[in-house]
């Protein structure tokens, strides 16, 4: 599996899916979420976001791309930071988990993730990047190639760079 680290603007990204930052409304918030929302159309987003009727904090949901470059949006709802004893660090692995699992199951061939839940949810970067890579090396995919960790900062992509490094992962 090829993985990137990728400073800029998910929602230019072609790859065959993105992972949003979602709320468990699916109600298109601010940050990411904010940003895909607008990128792939707000409306007709929204419409299928609707269709779906939310989504519980751990799991995924899936829709169209619609304007995104990307075939598909795969909604992860990751959790609000408590403190670290409240479950958080399950349910942060649960979203990349369950997103490439998603992915997978619909033959998609790349991904791209944010930094799940260090937005207004407050989780910590270091820890949620560790979370993040963890998931992704250990998770077995027949058809997911290649992965983006996609960064809005600097200090973010180090991050990743950071943790992919102290698994030796090629190229890092």
């Amino acid at each position: 599996m090829e993985i990137e680290v990728h400073q800029g603007d998910i929602t230019t990204l072609e790859v065959d899916a993105v992972v949003n930052a979602a709320n468990s409304q699916l109600a298109g918030g601010g940050g990411v979420d904010g940003a895909i929302h607008r990128a792939a159309g707000f409306e007709q987003l929204q419409a299928a976001c609707r269709a779906i009727g939310g989504c519980p904090t751990g799991e995924v949901r899936v829709t169209p791309g619609f304007d995104l470059p990307a075939k598909y949006i795969i909604h992860a709802v990751g959790p609000v930071w408590r403190g670290g004893d409240k479950g958080e660090e399950k349910l942060l692995r649960a979203c990349y988990r369950n997103a490439l699992e998603a992915a997978d199951a619909r033959q998609l061939c790349s991904v791209a993730f944010p930094a799940i839940s260090c937005g207004v949810y407050g989780y910590p970067l270091s820890e949620a990047c560790e979370c993040a890579v963890d998931e992704v090396l250990k998770t077995d995919c027949d058809y997911v190639e290649k992965i983006v960790f996609c960064c809005f900062s600097v200090d973010m992509a180090e991050c990743y760079r950071r943790q992919l490094g102290n698994r030796a992962v090629p190229g890092f």
